[in-house]
C-alpha cells in the first residue's frame, strides 16, 4: 500500500482550515505545471524577465522550481484530503514559505525592472490567510462557532 491509512478522524481543528489548504495545494499546483511544461516556464510570458544569453539557465531554474512546486503541492492535497491532522504543520510551511518569497521578491531582491510577477502579490495575499487558518486548524472544532469538527 502507498497510502497509509487516513488520519481525519483524529483531526480536531476547523475543516475550513483543511479547505484553505486544498486550495493552496491547487494554488501551487497550477504553477508548478506553468513552471514545468510552458516553453519559456512562464519566465518571459508571465514573469516578464528578459531572458537573453541566459535563457536556457533561467528556463531550467523555472522548471526546477515547477518540479518542487509540483511535488509539494500534491504532499499538500494529500494532507488536505486524507492525512488532516498534519494540517497546522503544512501551514507552517505554507508561512514559512510564502513569508521568504515575499521579503525576497518586496525587501531583499525587488525586480530591477519594476515587474512584479504575480506571485509577489499572491504571497502577500496568503500570508494573513493562513495565519487566519492555522489559528483555526488549532483550536478544537467545537471551540470555533460555526465550523463543524472534520470527519
Amino acid at each position: 500500500m502507498v497510502l497509509p491509512p487516513s488520519t481525519n478522524d483524529q483531526y480536531a481543528g476547523a475543516r475550513t482550515s483543511a479547505w484553505f489548504l486544498g486550495l493552496a495545494a491547487l494554488l501551487t499546483i497550477g504553477p508548478a505545471l506553468i513552471h514545468s511544461f510552458l516553453p519559456d516556464g512562464g519566465a518571459q510570458t508571465i514573469a516578464g524577465l528578459q531572458l537573453g544569453a541566459s535563457r536556457d539557465v533561467v528556463i531550467g531554474v523555472f522548471r526546477w522550481e515547477g518540479a518542487t512546486q509540483l511535488a509539494l503541492g500534491l504532499a499538500m492535497l494529500a494532507v488536505a484530503l486524507r492525512y488532516r491532522t498534519l494540517v497546522p504543520l503544512f501551514l507552517i510551511l505554507l508561512i514559512l514559505e510564502h513569508g521568504l518569497m515575499a521579503l525576497q521578491g518586496w525587501v531583499l531582491s525587488p525586480p530591477s525592472n519594476g515587474h512584479y510577477p504575480p506571485e509577489h502579490f499572491g504571497s502577500l495575499a496568503i500570508l494573513p490567510l493562513a495565519a487566519l487558518f492555522l489559528v483555526l486548524a488549532l483550536r478544537p472544532a467545537g471551540r470555533v462557532a460555526g465550523l463543524a469538527r472534520a470527519h
